[in-house]
């Protein structure tokens, strides 16, 4: 095998730079799982498009009327193609597809929408490396790495990172270039893609004599990936291209390495590169906490108006759901803060307290309400969220409004009496504190066009949600999910979502859910403690819009940000304290060792086995599943018998 390479290397064609008037042929690869395509895409073809003779978009997968029009004013030839092999095997089909036509470039340029740009001109770069006699060159690169991350053992080998690799005609009119090509192995995975071509691609070729270059080498910088964890400093030099992972990657590991995604959305802004166009694509396909968290998209909003703009109002509508007179009392304080007009509307099933309500919504003392109305609800199946999506579902269709208000007077049951104050002060107090508060978080949305939802972070004092926030409802989501057409990614852990049934939204961002026939019966609470469908709906309001393209982000006053920052500081240092490591590291643990539930023996026998043994567990899983459905089957009955000797709730029913 050495001397076959010494022979192709005593045969490697003496690399030029580009030439003056030289004729660039760009490929690049998209995929979007509806088909469609993001705004991101046109602006980078739009730019690529004046340093190129022609540019052939590949499309993996489907590619809808949407998606055509968008891509057919920026590139010169669409060509669709079956999801199978990545963009690598994309890539392939395109050479293929031009064939001997190759010959009529100098450059030909691999690339693919894994990136956004160009947040930097294209034009430097390109000038830059045409200057430099090579035969390949790429935008960044990646270091040798030992062991390989992606096996844990051997050599991850240096080599220039494949979303951009340039090839100069010296070295794609090569027999090595066209049997590479030929004897491309399948890519099944992620990491097959990474393993038989991207590690290696760079160092298949220089072994042979071909030499590489890239425009912003990691030497040059304070880690071996900076497309990855210094994309900030990246830009800063001129690199033109933001890679997307930093806002998908797995937030405990861009924490570990302080990747700061909010500092590198600031840095896209200061350089003019539209980021409306980023967050409308995150939001599509970015599971809405990772998201979240990969971007820091928390703000906290001072009390104090300090950016809306009142030449640019909007018609703004609160739907306030009340129980009794006394909860309409404690809602309409709270709203009586809104410092811009607004209609009200306001709902309750309470019959008997009806005229009650009526006359204290007519009385109330809110400057900015126009219209009052209310109404009462046919069924408490569903409380506030069934009032809201199917009592008033033609106000909210109706087009009349651009934002809601949804907020409510309802307060858990069953709960701890601090946990019940703190609930109340905690939702209504981080959405409608104050009217500058208010007119911060209205100044938002005036600055994101793109901005669909706002509402406070889920609650972790008083309550056990972090670590099982989906509960019994993510299964049910899924299934409305599927039916509404929403592709967003699920949460995996815990969602991202108004968990107190509170928000403020863009009416269009909730379309999908508004949009859809509820009925009360959808509500009624399912037997044997399944997911109840207004818990489900609370969860899926950030995937609903998602998928129309608007992201969500949580506020909170400062009061409220001091004390949960140090409740969950403390918190997360007490859950440290017996575990090794990063987080990271420590959550990687625990998740492999599994569920510990109540820590008995069996589960402690299983974690150990898990953790140390994992093969042996991987072979007896099929034996041990079975076995354990059952047992826990018995317990659940066991348990459900004492209870109802005991009088109290089911295991699952809403508390």
């Amino acid at each position: 095998m050495t001397d076959a390479v010494d022979v192709a290397s005593r045969s490697v064609a003496v690399p030029g730079g580009f030439p003056a008037g030289g004729r660039r042929l760009v490929v690049y690869v998209v995929f979007d799982r509806r088909g469609d395509v993001d705004d991101y895409v046109p602006l980078a073809l739009a730019g690529l498009r004046e340093h190129a003779a022609r540019v052939l978009v590949v499309v993996n997968g489907k590619l809808t009327d949407q998606g055509r029009a968008a891509l057919e004013p920026v590139s010169d030839e669409i060509l669709v193609r079956d999801n199978a092999g990545f963009d690598i095997w994309a890539h392939k089909a395109a050479l293929d597809h031009v064939g001997d036509g190759l010959a009529e470039f100098d450059e030909v340029l691999l690339t693919n929408d894994t990136w956004f740009g160009p947040v930097r001109p294209y034009g430097p770069v390109f000038e830059r490396m045409g200057e430099r006699a090579v035969h390949f060159w790429g935008m960044t690169d990646h270091a040798r790495e030992e062991p390989n991350p992606f096996t844990g053992k051997g050599v991850l080998p240096y080599h220039l990172q494949s979303f951009w690799i340039a090839v100069r005609r010296e070295m794609f009119l090569s027999e090595q270039w066209a049997s590479y090509w030929r004897e491309l192995p399948a890519m099944p995975s992620y990491f097959d893609a990474v393993l038989k071509h991207e590690a290696v691609f760079t160092e298949h070729f220089t072994d042979r004599g071909y030499t590489a270059d890239v425009a912003y080498p990691s030497a040059g910088y304070p880690t071996d990936h900076p497309a990855l964890f210094n994309p900030d400093l990246l830009m800063d030099d001129g690199c033109p291209v933001l890679k997307r992972r930093p806002f998908f990657h797995y937030p405990p590991f861009l924490d570990r390495h302080a990747v700061i995604g909010r500092q590198n959305l600031e840095r896209v802004a200061a350089h003019g590169y539209p980021v409306a166009a980023i967050l409308q694509n995150l939001a599509r396909n970015v599971a809405p906490k990772t998201l979240n968290a990969d971007a820091g998209m928390l703000e906290v909003l001072p009390h104090t108006d300090t950016s809306y703009d009142p030449e640019r109002p909007f018609r703004v509508a609160v739907f306030a759901h009340v129980a009794s007179p006394a909860s309409l009392t404690r809602v309409l304080r709270s709203v009586a803060v809104i410092p811009v007009d607004f209609d009200l509307f306001v709902s309750t099933v309470d019959a008997v307290s009806l005229s009650e309500i009526e006359r204290g919504v007519a009385d109330a003392v809110l400057p900015h309400a126009r219209r009052r109305e209310v109404r009462l609800t046919p069924a408490e199946r569903g409380r506030d969220m069934s009032a809201f999506f199917i009592g008033w579902c033609e106000t909210l269709r109706s087009g009349d409004h651009d934002l809601v208000i949804k907020v409510h007077g309802r307060t858990p049951t069953k709960r701890d009496p601090n946990a019940v104050r703190y609930f109340r002060r905690y939702q209504l107090g981080n959405l409608l504190p104050s009217a500058g508060y208010v007119a911060n978080v209205l100044a938002l949305f005036q600055r994101e066009e793109g901005l669909g939802v706002v509402f406070p972070p889920p609650m972790h004092i008083g309550y056990a949600t972090p670590g099982r926030g989906w509960h019994a409802y993510r299964e049910r989501g899924l299934e409305i999910t599927q039916r509404l057409g929403i592709r967003v990614p699920l949460d995996g852990v815990s969602p991202l979502a108004p968990l107190g049934g509170m928000w403020i939204a863009r009416t269009e961002a909730l379309r999908l859910l508004t949009d859809a026939e509820w009925s009360y019966e959808d509500f009624i609470k399912p037997p044997g403690g399944a997911a109840v469908l207004s818990k489900v709906l609370e969860r899926l309001v950030p995937l609903a819009a998602g998928e129309r393209g608007f992201h969500v982000r949580t506020v909170l006053t400062p009061e409220h940000a001091a004390i949960s920052h140090v409740a969950l500081e403390y918190k997360v240092d007490q859950l440290s304290s017996t575990t090794p490591g990063y987080p990271v590291e420590q959550i990687q643990y625990f998740h492999r060792a599994g569920w510990m539930g109540v820590g008995g023996a069996v589960a402690i026998t299983r974690m150990y086995m898990r953790t140390n043994h994992p093969r042996t567990m991987q072979a007896l899983n099929p034996i041990l599943s079975p076995a354990g459905r059952i047992a826990r089957g018995v317990l659940r009955r066991g348990k459900a018998a004492v209870r109802k000797v005991r009088g109290l709730p089911e295991m699952g029913e809403e508390q």
